[in-house]
């Protein structure tokens, strides 16, 4: 626990701490009568009460989408599955800006639907959940159907053997085995329409607010900082508690698995009902996931003069970006993947680490430490980018003319994906292993080598595939760090979009597909990646 409980302490603790005293400490005078006064206005409180329903019907409404698409990857086989799974991936590491623009060319004034039957849903909730959906999609199949593909399925058909339908041998037997991963989900996807910042601010308009919303308006716009620090400790609160009844349902369902090896239990549709599930999980990819993608990909070609490359080929000027830029944005393309891989590293090593200690049930100290390791998913992205400018100025950490900086910044995100991804499956592992292990004479490291690892290579190859996607397209905090002379491709796209003309718009969405297909090579990459098969006796 020491590695992980210091980083955490230094590169988030110290930040937040840091730019929560800047708005609070005034004058030396420590101003809390402003929490009184903050919680107390109407707007407040109905900004805290579209954050939580809307996070609520979010989390819900993703589960009931994707959790057949978990199935369907899981257990099922077929043609061209890994190139669907990593273009499911791929919404999920997609700025939040480029995916707003794009809901709006779809649900907006003269957008598909508007054109097509004449109804508009960009100034309504169901624009905000369905584009959560569309983010979140990939947390559900990916975290579920990870543990999902490892299942023997033989105890489920044993059950049915025994008289049980269907349903019922799911629901007594594959379910519980499920809960804890789908409590990963469930809290990850929670999280981070909880914290929704830019597709509520583009598709919500003034009619939503979200607190994350709230906070940036507060510092970028009124200048508020006790406000926007209020609001920051009450999300952080609010997270806070969310962590603690999570912790605590899940530590009262947990229990050692049978696992298998994936590529076992895989097998292709056979009957009706598997051959209509496929086709609905499909059906809605195309839909809800692809189509968006489709409307960048499409408007990165509609130039001025006609279907063309020429968005792209400006990508390689400086003088194209109206000085938006000081090197030619296709550099983004490098750095981004330089930052990724940087943070992946560390997000593995330090969430590796995490996740082995948290297979020990050592008492409260260690589900303090697991909810502390979520902290980050719920806590203002605003917040921890100015507290790395502010915090991180001074010897020995004076790291803001470092590059290090941005990695550090995008693997606080990508740790609890290692460990919320990992976790489950090293608590799977029989206990009774490691203790044979040991009365064999195997050393703690050559217990944890022999038994543990071989069943977890695939859940490390699941955790370095999100930490990697969720560092490509980290936007809230690398914002605010990223130099002017290395910027990210989330950044860079931003930085487009925010500039006026039709040029600028075209590159932006040039940049988008070039994120998606980097995306897409490096998932594909990790899908082909297999592990050692997992001996009959676990």
């Amino acid at each position: 626990m020491a590695v992980p409980v210091a980083f955490f302490a230094v590169f988030f603790a110290y930040p937040v701490t840091a730019i929560v005293g800047r708005g609070l400490h005034i004058d030396g005078v420590w101003q809390f009568g402003r929490f009184a006064e903050v919680l107390g206005r109407p707007d407040i409180r109905d900004v805290l009460w579209f954050t939580t329903w809307q996070a609520l019907a979010s989390t819900a409404l993703t589960l009931l989408i994707a959790l057949p698409g978990a199935y369907v990857f899981a257990r099922l086989e077929f043609p061209g599955k890994r190139l669907l799974r990593a273009a499911v991936t791929v919404p999920f590491v997609l700025p939040t800006v480029v995916v707003g623009t794009a809901f709006l060319a779809l649900l907006g004034r003269g957008g598909l639907l508007d054109e097509m039957w004449g109804v508009r849903l960009d100034t309504t909730v169901w624009a905000i959940l369905l584009a959560h959906v569309f983010f979140n999609y990939a947390v559900v199949v990916r975290t579920v159907g990870g543990l999902w593909s490892q299942l023997d399925p033989r105890q489920e058909e044993a059950a049915r053997v025994l008289g049980a339908g269907r349903l019922a041998a799911w629901r007594r037997v594959t379910l519980p085995a499920l809960t804890p991963s789908l409590a990963a989900a469930a809290l990850m996807v929670f999280l981070f329409t909880f914290t929704s910042f830019g597709v509520v601010q583009i598709l919500g308009g003034p009619t939503f607010s979200t607190l994350e919303v709230e906070i940036y308006r507060q510092t970028a716009e009124f200048l508020d900082l006790p406000t926007a620090a209020v609001l920051t400790l009450l999300q952080f609160a609010a997270v806070g508690a969310v962590l603690a009844v999570h912790a605590w349902t899940v530590r009262r369902r947990e229990s050692s698995l049978r696992l298998v090896d994936p590529a076992r239990t895989a097998r292709p549709p056979r009957g009706a009902v598997q051959w209509a599930m496929l086709c609905a999980v499909l059906a809605t990819v195309v839909v809800l996931l692809l189509t968006p993608l489709a409307v960048l990909v499409e408007r990165s070609f509609d130039t001025p003069g006609g279907y063309g490359f020429a968005y792209y080929r400006q990508l390689g000027t400086v003088d194209a970006s109206g000085g938006a830029f000081l090197v030619p944005p296709i550099d983004a393309v490098w750095n981004s993947l330089r930052y990724a891989l940087a943070a992946t590293a560390i997000s593995v090593a330090v969430g590796g680490l995490a996740a082995a200690a948290l297979t020990r049930k050592a008492g409260r100290l260690v589900r303090g430490f697991d909810a502390l390791l979520m902290l980050p998913l719920g806590v203002s992205a605003v917040t921890v980018g100015f507290g790395f400018l502010i915090a991180l100025d001074e010897p020995p950490l004076d790291l803001r003319a470092s590059w290090i900086l941005v990695p550090l910044a995008q693997a606080l995100v990508g740790v609890p994906f290692v460990v919320r991804t990992m976790l489950p499956v090293l608590r799977a592992v029989d206990e009774r292993l490691r203790e044979a292990a040991a009365v064999l004479g195997a050393s703690p490291l050559r217990a944890w080598r022999e038994v543990d690892l071989p069943f977890v290579r695939r859940a490390v190859m699941v955790a370095a595939g999100f930490a990697f996607a969720v560092s490509l397209g980290e936007f809230g905090a690398t914002v605010f760090i990223a130099r002017p002379d290395n910027p990210t491709l989330p950044v860079a796209v931003a930085r487009l979009l925010g500039r006026p003309g039709e040029l600028n718009y075209g590159q932006a969405m040039a940049l988008s597909t070039i994120l998606m297909v980097v995306c897409a090579a490096a998932l594909l990459l990790l899908e082909r990646i297999r592990t050692d098969t997992t001996p009959e006796e676990f």
